[in-house]
C-alpha cells in the first residue's frame, strides 16, 4: 500500500528539482525527505528518482506515479471543499499571493467587495512577483495565486492547478520626452532597436514579455538598466537613460515626468493575468467567492 503522505513529498521533489528545496517547501529536513522518498521507492518497488549532483529528476516510473499523485491531491482538495460546504463554509481565511499591480488594480477592489458581501471571510494578501505565486499555491503557502503567463509557467492543462482567466493588458512604450519618436502617435518596436533599454530582471514575467516582443520585432534589446519596480523604470526613462515597455495598468496614477507614453504597433506585448488554485479547491465555499470577486474586479479593469 502506498502511503499518500509520501506522494506529497514526491510532488515537491518534482516541482523543486532538489531535495533541499523540497524540504524547505515542506518544512522538513533534507534527510527526512530523502528517507520518505526511499520508503516510497520501497513501497512501489520502482526507482522513482535519479540523482545528479544536488538535483533530482523523475524516472519514467516516477512520472507515472506523479500523475496519480496529482489526481489524489485534486480529489483531496475536492473532499475538503465538500466538507467545508457541508459545514456551512461561512467563516474563515483565504491567503492570496499577488504581484503589486495586481494587488492595486484587482485584488484590493475584490477585498473591498468581499468585506461588504462576506464580512466573515478574511483575505490575507501576500506580495509576490508574477512567477512566485504559483509555487506558493502548489506548496500550500497560499490558497489563490494572482499570476501572469510566462515562459516556463505551468501549462493551462496542468493537472495540479485550476485557472480562472482575468484580463489581458497591453504594454506601452515609455520614452524620454526628448526622444526622436516622442511626438509620434504610436511607436513600432523595431524603431527602438538601437536604443538602450530599461526593464525588469530576468525571471520576472514582464522581462520575458519584453524579450519576446522585441524578438518578434527582429532584434534583441540592449538591457542597460534593470529594476523590478516600474516607478524606477519610468524615472530612469525620464532621466534619458533609455526606453522601456511597461504594462498599461502599472502606469495608472504614476508621475510621468519628462517621459511620453505611446501605444506599440507591430508585435503585441501583452500581459495575461489569471487566478489559480490547487485543482479541486475552486469549489471550496471560501475560495469560490474570492475567485468570483477577482473576476468582477477584472471586468471593471477591462472597461476603463
Amino acid at each position: 500500500m502506498i502511503d499518500p503522505r509520501r506522494l506529497r513529498i514526491l510532488r515537491a521533489a518534482a516541482d523543486h528539482r532538489t531535495v533541499t528545496a523540497a524540504a524547505a517547501a515542506l518544512y522538513l529536513t533534507p534527510s527526512a525527505v530523502s528517507q520518505q522518498l526511499a520508503a516510497l521507492e520501497q513501497e512501489t518497488g520502482h526507482t522513482l528518482l535519479t540523482r545528479s549532483g544536488k538535483g533530482v529528476r523523475l524516472t519514467a516510473a516516477g512520472e507515472i506515479l506523479l500523475a496519480h499523485a496529482n489526481t489524489v491531491a485534486a480529489q483531496l482538495e475536492r473532499a475538503e471543499a465538500e466538507l467545508a460546504a457541508y459545514a456551512g463554509g461561512t467563516a474563515g481565511e483565504v491567503t492570496v499571493a499577488a504581484f503589486a499591480t495586481g494587488i492595486a488594480e484587482v485584488l484590493a477592489p475584490a477585498v473591498a467587495r468581499l468585506r461588504d458581501d462576506r464580512p466573515s471571510l478574511r483575505v490575507r494578501v501576500r506580495d509576490a512577483e508574477g512567477d512566485e505565486s504559483l509555487p506558493m499555491v502548489l506548496d500550500g503557502e497560499a490558497d489563490v495565486a494572482l499570476a501572469v503567463e510566462y515562459r516556463g509557467a505551468p501549462r493551462e492543462d496542468d493537472q495540479r492547478l485550476a485557472r480562472v482567466p482575468l484580463y489581458a493588458e497591453p504594454f506601452d512604450a515609455v520614452l524620454p520626452a526628448a526622444h526622436p519618436l516622442a511626438q509620434a502617435p504610436d511607436v513600432a518596436l523595431s524603431a527602438l532597436a538601437a536604443d538602450d533599454w530599461i526593464g525588469p530582471y530576468p525571471g520576472n514575467p514582464c522581462h520575458e514579455v519584453m524579450l519576446l516582443a522585441c524578438e518578434l520585432a527582429g532584434f534583441q534589446p540592449a538591457l542597460t538598466h534593470s529594476s523590478d519596480d516600474f516607478r524606477a523604470v519610468v524615472a530612469l526613462a525620464g532621466a534619458g537613460a533609455g526606453v522601456a515597455l511597461v504594462p498599461r495598468s502599472a502606469l495608472r496614477g504614476m508621475e510621468l515626468k519628462d517621459t511620453v507614453v505611446r501605444p506599440v504597433t507591430g508585435p503585441a506585448a501583452t500581459r495575461r493575468v489569471f487566478a489559480a488554485v490547487r485543482r479541486g479547491a475552486d469549489r471550496h465555499p471560501l475560495i469560490r467567492p474570492v475567485l468570483d470577486a477577482l473576476a468582477l474586479a477584472a471586468d471593471g479593469l477591462s472597461t476603463r
